[in-house]
């Protein structure tokens, strides 16, 4: 039987490598991966998308660079995803746009995608130091950072730890961290027992409840194509369960980062996960 949303992805390929991205692979260190869409003038000549950038290995990623050497670089854009989805699905959109005045850089964190490692750590602060090492192997120096749920929170972590990388950030229905109060408030104002029920569902009843919870516009879609999308984007749910658990943060461990970059908060109105009330407590 045909999966529609695996088949999808080709043609979803084709659109991002028009708008100027190529696949690669980053060794962050050994049995950790990252997967990556990036700027094809970044790519080390004569790649794949199984292209692999070794542990250290940044002297020939920038060298395609003959042809336009004296342009003026464009400023980096990393963009980083929620936990229903990869990298280039949840941002599909948006490269068109962003390509045209930045470098964009679309990963898939850590058991999305290609992403894997052999590491136990399951936590938003080793997301974000692979994430940074990865970039800093990319020969990113400074960089704008979009995060999104999920995203959000690696995306702090790593302006927290990486000042010198992270210029600015966007972060969008996320916080700064997953206090024990914020999980168990979301939970019980959503009617979910955890965070994995309403995360990594297993049914079609299941990604129902997570649709109609995390979206506003209420699309119809036949449960076909539900099926076929949590075989799809549910891999990894024993590794991705156990992220879920090392994002919760006791209240009084959590600590307000400082953070020093300039940082856009963009919320919708009727985000029913993260609501606006949480967006104005995390701006002051």
């Amino acid at each position: 039987m045909v999966n529609f949303v695996e088949a999808q992805k080709p043609l979803l390929h084709a659109l991002v490598r028009l708008a100027g991205l190529r696949q690669l692979t980053v060794e962050i260190h050994p049995g950790t991966f990252m997967s990556f869409w990036v700027p094809k003038d970044k790519i080390p000549k004569k790649s794949t998308n199984k292209e692999i950038v070794p542990v250290g290995k940044t002297s020939d990623v920038n060298k395609n660079k003959k042809k336009g050497e004296g342009k003026k670089e464009k400023p980096a854009v990393v963009l980083v995803h929620g936990f229903a989805a990869e990298g280039i699905v949840t941002w599909q959109f948006q490269v068109g746009a962003l390509t045209k005045l930045y470098s964009v850089y679309i990963p898939d964190l850590l058991f999305f995608g290609a992403s894997s490692t052999t590491a136990a750590d399951r936590s938003p602060e080793f997301q974000a130091d692979c994430l940074a090492v990865a970039l800093d192997q990319l020969g990113v120096q400074r960089c704008t950072v979009v995060g999104f749920s999920y995203g959000g929170m690696v995306a702090c972590k790593m302006a927290e730890a990486r000042p010198d990388l992270v210029n600015s950030m966007v972060v969008s229905g996320s916080v700064t961290a997953m206090t024990d109060s914020i999980s168990a408030e979301t939970m019980e104002r959503l009617g979910f027992s955890s965070s994995k029920e309403l995360l990594l569902p297993e049914s079609v009843k299941g990604l129902k409840a997570l649709l109609k919870v995390a979206t506003y516009k209420k699309l119809w879609f036949p449960d076909f194509l539900h099926r076929d999308y949590l075989k799809v984007m549910f891999t990894n749910r024993t590794e991705r369960a156990e992220l879920l658990e090392g994002l919760v943060r006791s209240n009084k461990d959590a600590q307000v980062p400082v953070l020093h970059q300039r940082i856009l908060l963009l919320w919708g109105e009727n985000d029913n996960i993260f609501n606006l009330e949480l967006a104005k407590n995390m701006k002051e």
